[in-house]
């Protein structure tokens, strides 16, 4: 087989792959799901294993645990998040009279300084925006309802998950292995680099921010509760999970909390506690969290993983957002790998042999 009919064998394999994620997205999210978990409690099994427990002892223990404690964990939040949301609907209309009343001297100054023919644009601009706003809310609601988390997949993924889980994390060796002998011979060992290259990014990253995540979503739901910030909860618990996207949960975290915090008091005081909840969970989170559990193990640029995250989601809705992070790892593994063999070749060196340096 020559290189022509190689290189036309796996992109032509590659297109298929890509199609049938397409055309299967609607009903991949438990399967994705359960590979994601598998794959973050692997380590742990194998750990069991050396203890000298059974692969299916190790799992089933694993398993049980780990849903185990979602459960009991949503169970604790979930009434939890309930009342906090009742209460914060109760007191919407304080919190408008309150915007109201501090808007109020602005609102006078700027009716001061323009004309009526200014405010009439800037209202009717202020009235299209708003429109295109709920429009678009009104989209993304439509999205969730009939979409990738409608009712039948909020099931499977509550169902079909586990047993997923179960399956793959107790024939994750097998599989590997099978994958293995699968292997073109020739260039087997570099692939098993590149495998263990991208192994070792997705640890860094899955594993690793995924525990960042969570502390930092309980650090910041305790500590907005704490000041008495309304719906600190799940303001804080948002912000923790959605830190994987980088900058995102912090940012939309301290916008959002501040501004609910100066809705919700009357003074500064309770926005500065806000705020600096904010400050010591970012201290907190590049100082010590991410530095000790995920180091320099992870080489995705930032830049990246939010465009990875972007396009996949565009794709394949809530699959590719599951599916982001690992695509970005494998592209950019593969991509360093490409420009240290493009920097070796004559392509780069020109007819120079490959130890001669080209001429500054």
């Amino acid at each position: 087989m020559t290189s022509a009919q190689r290189y036309r064998f796996w992109l032509i394999g590659l297109a298929g792959c890509l199609g049938a994620l397409y055309l299967l997205s609607g009903v991949l999210l438990p399967f994705v799901a359960g590979m994601a978990i598998a794959y973050f409690l692997d380590p742990l099994a194998d750990r069991l294993e050396r203890t000298g427990l059974s692969r299916m002892a190790a799992t089933s223990m694993i398993t049980a645990i780990f849903f185990l404690v979602v459960v009991l964990a949503l169970i604790v939040l979930v009434p939890i998040l309930e009342d906090q949301i009742i209460a914060f609907a109760q007191k919407v209309p304080g919190y408008l009279d309150n915007l109201n009343e501090r808007l109020q001297p602005y609102l006078a100054e700027l009716k001061r300084r323009l004309s009526s023919r200014d405010l009439e644009k800037l209202k009717s601009s202020a009235g299209e925006y708003a429109g295109t706003a709920m429009a678009w809310l009104a989209d993304v609601v439509r999205g969730v309802l009939t979409g990738s988390l409608a009712l039948v997949n909020v099931l499977s993924l509550v169902f079909i998950t586990p047993i997923v889980t179960f399956y793959l994390l107790r024939d994750w060796d097998v599989i590997v292995n099978k994958v293995d002998s699968w292997l073109p011979r020739e260039h087997a060992d570099t692939i098993r680099a590149q495998f263990r290259e991208i192994d070792r990014t997705l640890a860094g990253f899955v594993r690793g921010q995924a525990t960042v995540c969570l502390s930092l979503g309980a650090f910041y739901g305790i500590g907005l509760s704490l000041v008495g910030l309304d719906l600190g909860l799940i303001i804080g618990l948002g912000s923790g999970v959605f830190s994987f996207i980088p900058y995102l949960g912090s940012i939309s975290g301290f916008v959002i909390g501040v501004g609910l915090a100066f809705a919700q008091t009357g003074d500064w005081h309770l926005p500065a506690m806000v705020a600096g909840v904010f400050v010591v969970g970012q201290i907190i989170e590049g100082n010590f969290l991410t530095p000790k559990l995920v180091g320099d193990k992870v080489g995705l640029h930032p830049v990246w993983i939010m465009f990875a995250l972007l396009a996949c989601g565009s794709l394949f809705g809530f699959v590719g957002i599951l599916l982001a992070v690992p695509v970005s790892a494998v592209i950019g593994v593969l991509v360093r790998f490409s420009i240290a063999r493009y920097l070796q070749s004559p392509l780069y060196h020109g007819h120079l042999p490959r130890d001669c340096p080209p001429n500054e």
